[in-house]
């Protein structure tokens, strides 16, 4: 049975903790703000745009949205579905700097979630996100990892990157029974390429 996973934000640092169907972490990040580096033209990026639609070929996903907030206690809303991907809002969209952040459930309820073969991507995939403003940007995978929740590698998931960036995260690796969660958590990294 799945808990309700959560993300807290606080002040110009960032401290993201999600339990339960996804990860249990805490992040500090120096700035939530992603700003192109001097060295980097800003027209390798898009403005913000909420992503609609997210297309994986290779495993099958075929997706739109919802948005995932903060709820008055700060904790971010998940998916309440199993069938639906959630996109955070207080992180870039696809396509502008920094790590766009996508989670799904790999399962609920029973049955398959939107990222139950997510951790079948290899390098070279592509993914596909239709945006509100009618752009579609394409992703290619750069790699598929599996993190034990234990050790759980969060400046490299979350942290500041200088090129448009996606992570899309779900449960994984085996599943412990005794507490209704899975113990490792499938991250797939991807860089924007159109």
């Amino acid at each position: 049975m799945a808990e309700k996973s959560f993300m807290r934000l606080h002040s110009s640092r960032m401290a993201i903790v999600l339990t339960a169907a996804f990860v249990s972490i805490s992040i500090i990040t120096a700035s939530a703000s992603y700003a192109v580096p001097k060295t980097m033209s800003a027209k390798r990026y898009l403005t913000r745009s909420a992503p609609v639609l997210i297309s994986i070929p290779a495993i099958g996903v075929t997706s739109k949205f919802i948005k995932l907030g903060l709820d008055k206690t700060g904790a971010l809303q998940v998916p309440t579905t199993g069938n639906v991907a959630g996109w955070y809002t207080g992180a870039p969209t696809p396509g502008e700097l920094g790590p766009a952040i996508i989670v799904a459930h790999v399962d609920m309820g029973g049955k398959e979630g939107v990222f139950f073969h997510l951790k079948e991507l290899k390098k070279g995939n592509l993914i596909a996100i239709s945006r509100a403003d009618g752009k579609i940007v394409k992703f290619v995978v750069t790699a598929t990892s599996n993190f034990l929740k234990t050790s759980f590698p969060t400046a490299k998931i979350y942290g500041d990157i200088n090129f448009a960036g996606l992570r899309l995260i779900t449960c994984g690796g085996a599943f412990d029974s005794k507490t209704g969660h899975y113990l490792s958590n499938v991250v797939v990294f991807a860089k924007m390429v159109s």
